[in-house]
């Protein structure tokens, strides 16, 4: 009698200690999701931000390259469930996205684009909001992890192959000054400097203007 007594509690014990892990289990995925969610609506954005900023950023081609290789590897690592890429390739795309904003104090023009302020106020409350879900998903692991290794629960855990997850990690980004006038500022004399301060088009008829003979100089107007 008393056999099947402690088989009753040994049975009791398991199943709740069982459900108890599923529940878990469940946790950690659904943080993911969150996550997962977040992350595809703040990569939607960012075509739309890169789209805007070659308007007026058409000589930032690498520092934009390197917004779009971040989201590329962000959206492959989502797509795997991939935990560590996720890590770097987040801290990536903050670091270049960083950036992006540091050299875009450079464009006047392009700060006063009401399309540029919506999608860089929607991007940094969506990554706000990444934030506050990788701390959830980090304690759900947390939770798991303690669970699973834990006595007697470790028991439950290594007959139904229950796992460790791994930690959401985004390292710290190392910005650097970004020197905004070095971007714009040419080799060149008084017409130098004024190509670093004006907008393509007029970029355009100084460099002409450069380029001309002393008597075509003289016709244009141009006093040395």
């Amino acid at each position: 009698m008393i056999f099947y007594i402690v088989l009753a509690v040994i049975l009791i014990y398991f199943i709740m200690t069982y459900n108890s892990l599923v529940s878990i289990k469940n946790n950690v995925e659904k943080a993911w999701a969150n996550i997962d969610v977040l992350l595809k609506q703040r990569n939607d954005e960012l075509p739309k931000l890169i789209d805007t900023c070659k308007v007026y950023m058409a000589h930032e081609s690498q520092t934009l390259e390197k917004v779009i290789s971040a989201r590329m590897g962000v959206d492959a690592a989502r797509e795997t469930h991939d935990v560590a890429g996720l890590s770097k390739a987040e801290s990536a795309l903050t670091s270049s996205l960083g950036i992006l904003y540091a050299v875009a104090e450079g464009y006047p023009n392009l700060k006063a684009d009401q399309t540029f302020v919506n999608l860089q106020q929607r991007i940094t409350g969506l990554e706000n909001q990444i934030a506050d879900r990788r701390e959830f998903y980090n304690d759900s692991v947390n939770n798991n992890n303690v669970r699973i290794t834990q006595f007697p629960d470790l028991i439950v855990a290594a007959i139904f192959n229950f796992e460790r997850k791994e930690m959401l990690r985004f390292a710290s980004a190392e910005l650097k000054d970004v020197d905004v006038s070095e971007r714009h500022r040419r080799p060149r004399g008084r017409q130098a400097h004024l190509i670093g301060q004006v907008d393509c088009p007029l970029q355009d008829a100084c460099r002409v203007a450069e380029a001309a003979s002393p008597a075509e100089r003289g016709a244009l107007g141009i006093v040395e």
